[in-house]
C-alpha cells in the first residue's frame, strides 16, 4: 500500500489496483460547513464505509477531525450550540487549510493551518496518517494530530455537552457512516451497546453493517465516546464530551485514533488483542516510516 498525490487536491491510497482511501486535502465546501480535509474509506472489496455531506448534516465528511468549540470558533460546521439559545448560526465557522505533505509509502505527514472565519490563524497542526496491512479482507489507518495554539490567549476545547446540551458531546476524530450502517449494531468489548455507548469509555467500538464493518480504537481507554446508530451512523473518541480542555498559547494538544475497515464480520479482528494493541500503539506515537 502507498499514498499517491493525484495533483488535484487529493491523496489516494491503493492496495494493488484497488482504491482504499481518498483523502481530499483541498476541499471546496462552503465556509458554513467548516471546510477541512477528510478521508473516504473503502473495504478491500470496494465497499464504501463513509458518507460525504449526507442530507441530515451536510458538514459531516467521511472520517475527519472536527471540533465544534475551540474558544469561540466552530471547526465542526453548521450552527454553534449556545447555552440558553440552542443552535445558532454564527459568523464563526473556521477552516483547516493544507500547507504541505511529506509522503513516504504508506505514511502521509501533513502540516495544516486552522484559521478563523476572518482568516486569522488559530492553530497549527502536524497530522500523521499511516496505513496498515491487516489481511486480505481488512486494512487499518492510524491518525495522529498535534494541535498547537497559535493565538495569544488560552483556548478551551469543548463540545455541546460541555457547553450545556445533554448527550451531545461530539468533538474529535469522527467517522460518519453511510446509510447501510444506520440502525446497524454498535459493538464493544461486552457485546452490543448501540447508542448506550454514547458518553461512556471503551477501549474500542465497532459498527457492523450487513457486509462490512469498521472498528475504531481509543488511545485513551478512559475517555468517553460519541456513538450513534438510530438516527445515523457516527462514531469517534470524544475527549471533550463532558469537560473542556484548556490549551495555553504555544502549547500542543494531541488527538489520535485507529480505524480498521473490513469486509464481512469484524468479530475476528476485535478478538485479536495483539492487533488492537498494535494499532493503538501506532496511533499513540506515530513514526515516519512505511507501515507493514
Amino acid at each position: 500500500m502507498h499514498f499517491h498525490d493525484d495533483g488535484a487536491g487529493r491523496l489516494v491510497l491503493r492496495r494493488d489496483a484497488r482504491e482504499l482511501l481518498e483523502y481530499v486535502y483541498r476541499p471546496t465546501d462552503a465556509a458554513v460547513e467548516s471546510p477541512r480535509p477528510y478521508a473516504l474509506l473503502r473495504t478491500p472489496a470496494g465497499r464504501d464505509v463513509t458518507a460525504y455531506r449526507p442530507a441530515d448534516h451536510v458538514w459531516h465528511k467521511g472520517l475527519s477531525l472536527a471540533l465544534p468549540h475551540v474558544g469561540s470558533h466552530n471547526f465542526w460546521g453548521g450552527p454553534t450550540y449556545t447555552a440558553g439559545e440552542g443552535y445558532v448560526q454564527l459568523p464563526n465557522n473556521g477552516a483547516q487549510q493544507h500547507r504541505s505533505f511529506d509522503l513516504g509509502g504508506a505514511t502521509a505527514s501533513e502540516r495544516l493551518d486552522w484559521t478563523s472565519q476572518a482568516g486569522e490563524r488559530v492553530l497549527t497542526e502536524h497530522r500523521t496518517l499511516i496505513a496498515h496491512e491487516v489481511d486480505a479482507a481488512a486494512w487499518a489507518l492510524t491518525w495522529h494530530s498535534a494541535l498547537r495554539n497559535e493565538t495569544d490567549a488560552a483556548l478551551a476545547f469543548g463540545s455541546p455537552t460541555s457547553r450545556g446540551r445533554p448527550d451531545a458531546g461530539y468533538a474529535g476524530i469522527f467517522w460518519r457512516g453511510p446509510a447501510a450502517f444506520t440502525g446497524a449494531p454498535i459493538l464493544g468489548p461486552d457485546g452490543r451497546v448501540d447508542d448506550a455507548a454514547r458518553g461512556r469509555p471503551s477501549p474500542w467500538l465497532a459498527a457492523q453493517a450487513a457486509d462490512a464493518g469498521v472498528v475504531m480504537i481509543a488511545t485513551d481507554a478512559t475517555a468517553p465516546w460519541f456513538a450513534r446508530t438510530a438516527e445515523y451512523a457516527g462514531l469517534g473518541p470524544a475527549p471533550f464530551f463532558f469537560d473542556e480542555t484548556v490549551v495555553e498559547p504555544g502549547e500542543t494538544l494531541a488527538l489520535s485514533t485507529a480505524i480498521l475497515v473490513a469486509d464481512g464480520d469484524v468479530a475476528p479482528y476485535v478478538a485479536d488483542a495483539d492487533l488492537i494493541a498494535r494499532l493503538r500503539s501506532a496511533a499513540s506515537a506515530p513514526v515516519k516510516e512505511t507501515a507493514r
